[in-house]
């Protein structure tokens, strides 16, 4: 067992930390919205606390899942946050994708403070925090993270340290560099099919099982054909991902034409009214 706490409990962290506490951790939380962190101590019996500095105090592991780098910022840095509150020796572990600029930032502050800190982005949206089958991708210190992986286990099916800090969330901007063209050629390929007078369903099982295939056909070629856009990830979060990737390529000089292109078609679906539409939703532009 080991003494954690679990900062947001939003549609990835409430889970997370659900997974923490049935793996036999002692959990302490803390939400921006206390009511939400009242329903899950009342549901998973663990401990709530006022301030991110609370819930830090005396633990071994924190890990946080949060909006933004701003939300990451306030939450450890700001008045009452976590970093104030973090032992020597502990491990601070964020789960938000944010940018590796601020985990540099977080790391160089952590060191100096005598404990840890990983930056641990995932994948996988909620239904994989929910399942406990997150893909985590990890920047920090070999030392610090050999300590942290097997308290991450307790909801991943995959993690890895990537290199050192930044490094978890620069492997993230690539799986969201990715997933948006697959994502945009799912969209015109099902739109294509209608259009052709094809069964779409048909379609779909033929060519998903050869090189076309992927998980996004797999688990969204129907709905997107259904004009079912409810499966977790909203376009909002995506755009804000992209906006990291196209700020981390305009310094590194990436050439990104496609996702640069993507991230506008998502700007038109916000505009639809898709703001919280999953990101499926680029074939709703399509067939506007």
């Amino acid at each position: 067992m080991t003494k954690v706490a679990f900062l947001g409990l939003g549609v990835m962290g409430y889970p997370m930390a659900g997974h923490l506490k049935a793996k036999g951790h002692e959990v302490t939380v803390y939400n921006r919205n206390p009511t939400r962190a009242q329903a899950w101590v009342s549901q998973h019996a663990g401990i709530s606390a006022a301030t991110p500095a609370d819930a830090a105090k005396g633990q071994e592991i924190v890990f946080s899942c949060v909006g933004n780098d701003d939300d990451l910022r306030s939450v450890t840095l700001g008045e009452g946050g976590a970093f104030s509150g973090m032992e020597k020796g502990a491990i601070f572990v964020d789960h938000t994708t944010a940018s590796a600029g601020v985990a540099r930032e977080l790391d160089e502050a952590a060191t100096a403070a005598g404990f840890g800190f990983i930056d641990a982005p995932v994948s996988g949206g909620q239904a994989g925090a929910e399942n406990g089958v997150l893909t985590v991708m990890c920047g920090g210190e070999p030392a610090v993270y050999a300590r942290a992986e097997p308290v991450i286990a307790s909801f991943a099916r995959m993690c890895k340290l990537m290199g050192p800090a930044g490094s978890g969330q620069l492997t993230k901007m690539v799986n969201q560099i990715c997933i948006a063209g697959l994502v945009q050629g799912l969209s015109e390929g099902v739109h294509f099919a209608k259009r052709a007078g094809l069964d779409v369903e048909a379609m779909l099982e033929v060519i998903s099982k050869g090189a076309a295939g992927s998980w996004q056909m797999e688990n969204r070629g129907k709905t997107m054909n259904a004009g079912k856009f409810d499966f977790g990830f909203a376009v909002d979060w995506m755009r804000k991902d992209l906006g990291i990737v196209l700020e981390e390529a305009r310094r590194n000089g990436a050439q990104l034409p496609v996702t640069a292109l993507v991230d506008q078609f998502y700007a038109e679906v916000q505009k639809m009214g898709g703001r919280r539409w999953d990101t499926s939703s680029l074939i709703a532009r399509l067939e506007d």
